[in-house]
């Protein structure tokens, strides 16, 4: 099971380790900063944090030996305007962070606020824009999903070929590139819109995917969690199913996929746009073991009368063995299962919001 646990949260980046007693809180990083996420790279150890600053921006920094020390490195950012007066697009937050393909050390991926894509070769030293999607005619029809502008917050390399990609946006569909990011196609057949007039529904680039996983073991199998319910696509994103009638609810935000079992993964149900708190109060994870066929509700350990916890789309994750699951939400409580949800642990109640979680 993994030993370290990141939580980014509006307050700093608090890291959790297990001990002989249990988990505890060892360290935190960047005290009273608002980190909007963090990547634990496997690969050469790398740990990442994207700070969300207002007035000063997104921040980038970089920690080769476990947060003991942290150097800051220059963010994501679009070129400067060369027309005199002109002022152009600047990003606003820092989303999401993956890593690349394993044949690929140094690659980095980030999504932002707007929804652009940038790639950095050097472990983010330097960064450049992935222009092939910013200039995409259809990201006109784009829009904000919770925020102002379109965000990317999904970015799934595919293990067996580094230069597929799917990426999600809020509000603007799935995107897939098969050549490292030189072309891209909206991959949303199957999907609908609900909140769009009848004839607008199935609109691909308008469709607001809340959180896109791949399962590492079969990557063809992607699932989604949509403004709308639950998709799943085992052909790549060529199609997607729409998994109906699961209760409580299949609004959410959130979604994790066993590494190695495609048709197992968590979700957290919420009341839809009326007032997302959970469902009748009841935080609960339903996991389904059979592609979506039959769900079941996983909620001991968990509050069960007035609770108001909301599970944002980074806030639940899954360390790489499919074993352990934690659950952070936006009251500052911290979840942890080590039986896969059936049973949950409260690591902590008083903490700042909390914006993403990662296993090392």
């Amino acid at each position: 099971m993994a030993d370290l646990l990141y939580v980014a949260t509006r307050k700093g980046l608090l890291t959790f380790a297990r001990a002989a007693g249990g988990w505890r809180l060892a360290h935190t990083d960047f005290l009273g900063q608002p980190v909007s996420m963090v990547l634990a790279d496997r690969r050469d150890g790398g740990l990442y944090a994207a700070l969300h600053l207002g007035h000063f921006g997104p921040k980038l920094w970089r920690s080769t030996d476990a947060g003991q020390s942290w150097q800051e490195l220059v963010a994501p950012a679009f070129a400067a305007s060369e027309g005199e007066g002109e002022q152009g697009p600047s990003v606003e937050m820092l989303w999401s962070l993956e890593t690349g393909g394993a044949d690929q050390p140094g690659t980095l991926w980030a999504g932002t606020i707007p929804g652009a894509l940038f790639r950095s070769p050097d472990r983010g030293d330097s960064w450049a824009l992935i222009d092939s999607l910013w200039q995409r005619p259809e990201r006109a029809q784009w829009f904000g999903g919770g925020y102002d502008q379109p965000g990317i917050h999904s970015i799934c390399v595919d293990p067996r070929d580094s230069a597929r990609l799917h990426v999600a946006v809020s509000c603007g569909g799935v995107w897939y590139s098969e050549d490292g990011g030189a072309s891209w196609a909206c991959r949303t057949q199957g999907m609908r819109a609900v909140y769009m007039p009848p004839e607008l529904q199935e609109t691909p680039e308008i469709q607001d995917p809340h959180r896109l996983v791949a399962c590492p073991a079969a990557p063809d199998t992607l699932w989604v969690q949509h403004h709308n319910g639950i998709f799943l696509s085992t052909d790549g994103a060529a199609h997607w199913q729409e998994i109906r009638d699961v209760e409580p609810s299949s609004f959410g935000f959130a979604v994790v996929v066993h590494p190695s079992e495609p048709g197992t993964a968590w979700f957290v149900p919420a009341v839809k746009d009326e007032c997302r708190v959970p469902v009748e109060q009841r935080l609960v994870v339903t996991r389904t073991r059979d592609g979506g066929q039959s769900f079941e509700r996983l909620s001991r350990g968990l509050p069960q009368a007035e609770c108001f916890d909301l599970v944002y789309r980074h806030g639940l994750e899954i360390d790489e063995h499919g074993q352990c699951l934690a659950l952070g939400s936006t009251t500052g409580h911290l979840w942890l299962s080590e039986d896969q949800g059936d049973s949950w642990q409260a690591l902590a109640g008083h903490l700042p919001p909390i914006h993403a979680l990662r296993f090392a």
